[in-house]
């Protein structure tokens, strides 16, 4: 049986998904997002896990804050899991697969960076990923991450099959509109799609239009929730 999974979009690739027995925050960048104007306090709400694609600020985000007063699980990779320090951590890499206990996460290859730049140093916080939460009883999701198109996508959909996709299309740092609806095209069976990390800064695209144009009419369903809105993903 197929139970409800609700998705929240904050900004840039922040996302919350509501579902029977867990409620997971990925990438939180949730304060500093001009897409939402609520609390972080009501983002977090009950926040059983927080997931990370990579080490970069704009997707580490709140981490600390909500994990810190949540008690929330941390699942990201290693270096980025050392770097935060949060006592309750399950780490992993590309290749891996984490019960999570409603879920699974299986981490996958992204083409970006990840590190955090101070102003006399630089962190590195290892490889950029992809992950593909898999509730117990619901549609499988794939975050892309920020990344570039890349031809093992198509074994992502072979190994993972995943329902929805949560994509970047804001240009410059990861896929550009029109590349992003290929690779939703060439290399999956996604119903739903949901546009991310546009619109944050001024050097990335503003909208969704060069993807939802790009996708055309018989692409799957594209969701373009306001920040902070909560839409049903089943």
């Amino acid at each position: 049986m197929t139970l409800p999974v609700d998705l929240t979009w904050f900004g840039q690739s922040a996302v919350r998904l509501d579902f029977d027995g867990a409620v997971v925050l990925i990438d939180p960048f949730i304060t500093d997002a001009p897409q939402y104007d609520g609390t972080l306090e009501a983002a977090m709400e009950g926040c059983t896990h927080v997931l990370l694609t990579h080490g970069h600020q704009d997707h580490i985000g709140n981490t600390k804050e909500i994990i810190e007063a949540t008690g929330a699980e941390l699942v990201a990779g290693f270096e980025v899991c050392n770097y935060i320090g949060a006592k309750n951590v399950n780490p992993g890499n590309i290749g891996g697969k984490l019960d999570c206990g409603a879920f699974t996460v299986a981490f996958t290859q992204a083409f970006h960076s990840s590190g955090l730049v101070g102003e006399d140093s630089s962190v590195y916080l290892g490889n950029p990923m992809g992950l593909v939460v898999t509730p117990k009883n619901g549609p499988s999701i794939y975050h892309m991450g920020d990344t570039d198109i890349f031809g093992d996508m198509a074994l992502i959909e072979e190994l993972h099959a995943p329902e929805i996709g949560i994509v970047p299309i804001g240009d410059r740092f990861t896929m550009g509109g029109r590349v992003a609806a290929l690779a939703c095209q060439r290399y999956f069976n996604f119903r739903k799609v949901l546009p991310v990390h546009f619109g944050t800064f001024p050097i990335l695209d503003q909208t969704p239009d060069k993807f939802i144009d790009a996708l055309g009419p018989n692409g799957p369903e594209v969701l373009t929730p306001k920040g902070g809105e909560r839409i049903k993903l089943s």
